[in-house]
């Protein structure tokens, strides 16, 4: 039997006895007015809705990559196409498939649509784990559209997805889904026949406790659901309570609202004992905002600040490091991301601190505000445009690498800011290099040494 997404079987089942299908299958939804979130890739026009709608003619629908973490609605976007479209469906994983079932897929959409002008959609998920061998073997029916390929994968396609593929497609991300985005699910769920059909209601702080340990993801928002709505009716409460929900889920409620004053001092916090060396009390503030579900990305975005703001040159190699944390948590998503930013939290709470280069920048806005900025010393200004030299640019510039020990002796900044010092770097770890460096290069320029005003 060709493989198929929604066999006949499980559908017959399902219709019969609902209950037999976990919650997050039965609340999938059946059309695109259904779908929650990801509103960006389902505008007039767009490719998924071009598939969903059969739109044909001499531009035909292209194939796409799903790329987004779990529970943003990759194989629910599939489930749709396969509904809505007069088109053969035929899905694989590949976890269980290899290049023999490619080819035998590949195959029947060839005769498939010679024989009978049926165009064949395959569903392909986590491609990631496909090599490059059996990544290779889709290319031709691609190219030649005997197939419309949809792919679904939570790694970065840049890196997991050949190039000649990649190029056959187009790249379609998915995003987190947000808390409002999860609560209509919610809802939906509680009172839709296919789900609980209105038999107990949640509470506002059960719901929004689900909303944390959801983290953007709706299959585990319903699965949650699902199993504290059946604690509570086994149990015969009048409604999910917040303390079903922890004991379902085995997690307690953080006091942490993420629009509110809990997000910034706990964010303040985390970033206050980083500044103050405290390892362990960082690591308590960065748990906090896990355990609430807080976004990775903006746990990420504050230790790229904290790691110039407080670090700089004290240690350079803070900044590359909270950058590739920032990288690694888009890439992966919680619960893996959590190791990331620990990661990232230890080394930046660790390192030698100084606050130099915010101080420098600073000073330095604060003087070009004040209006001390003058035109640029004609010497250093473009030179490469006709008539240039006869306005004087870029003559008597002295290129650098052309002097002995590569620093040439001439004015760079305007005269109203001439001998300006912005950065003052402290003997802490490495900016003691950078400390000596400065000053052989100030006194090398002639600069007096006037200091900027640092606020």
């Amino acid at each position: 039997m060709e493989p198929d997404l929604f066999t006949a079987a499980a559908e017959d089942r399902q219709e019969k006895d609902p209950s037999s299908s976990p919650l997050a299958v039965r609340m999938r939804p059946r059309t695109l007015d259904e779908v929650v979130g990801q509103q960006h890739l389902l505008k007039p026009g767009s490719p998924l809705r071009r598939l969903v709608e059969g739109s044909g003619g001499p531009a035909g629908a292209s194939s796409v990559i799903l790329w987004g973490p779990p529970g943003t609605g990759k194989t629910t976007l599939a489930y749709v196409v396969s509904k809505a479209t007069n088109k053969r469906f035929v899905e694989l994983s590949a976890i269980t498939a290899g290049v023999k079932e490619v080819r035998a897929v590949i195959e029947s959409a060839r005769r498939a649509t010679g024989g009978f002008g049926k165009e064949t959609v395959l569903f392909l998920d986590e491609i990631h784990r496909f090599s490059k061998a059996q990544q290779d073997s889709l290319l031709p029916a691609v190219e030649n559209r005997w197939v419309t390929l949809i792919a679904a994968t939570t790694e970065n396609p840049h890196f997991s997805i050949i190039s000649p593929l990649h190029s056959r497609s187009l790249l379609l991300t998915l995003e987190p889904l947000t808390d409002d985005d999860l609560r209509s699910l919610l809802r939906r769920a509680l009172t839709d026949e296919r789900g609980l059909g209105g038999a107990i209601p949640l509470p506002e702080d059960a719901e929004a406790h689900l909303l944390r340990i959801a983290g953007g993801d709706a299959r585990r928002a319903l699965t949650a659901l699902e199993a504290a709505a059946g604690a509570a009716i086994a149990t015969g409460e009048a409604e999910i309570t917040l303390e079903t929900v922890e004991a379902t889920v085995d997690r307690a409620a953080v006091k942490y609202d993420r629009d509110g004053d809990q997000h910034y001092d706990v964010a303040s916090a985390l970033i206050k004992s980083i500044r103050g060396s405290d390892v362990d009390a960082a690591l308590h503030y960065l748990a906090r905002m896990i355990e609430a579900g807080e976004d990775p990305r903006f746990i990420a975005r504050r230790l790229m600040i904290s790691a110039s703001e407080d670090i700089g040159l004290a240690d350079p190699t803070a900044l590359p490091t909270a950058v590739a944390a920032a990288q690694a948590v888009a890439m992966i998503g919680f619960p893996e991301a959590a190791l990331t930013l620990s990661h990232a939290t230890i080394a930046l709470a660790l390192a030698p601190k100084s606050n130099a280069a915010t101080l420098a920048i600073s000073a330095a806005q604060e003087d070009v505000r004040k209006g001390l900025a003058g035109p640029v010393p004609a010497h250093l200004r473009d030179g490469h445009y006709k008539g240039a030299a006869k306005l004087g640019h870029a003559q008597g510039y002295v290129y650098p690498h052309d002097v002995q020990g590569g620093i040439a002796a001439q004015q760079y900044a305007p005269d109203a800011v001439r001998d300006r010092q912005y950065y003052t770097p402290t003997r802490y770890g490495a900016e003691a290099r950078y400390a000596d460096v400065v000053e052989r290069v100030r006194e090398r320029l002639g600069r007096s040494g006037e200091s900027g005003e640092q606020t």
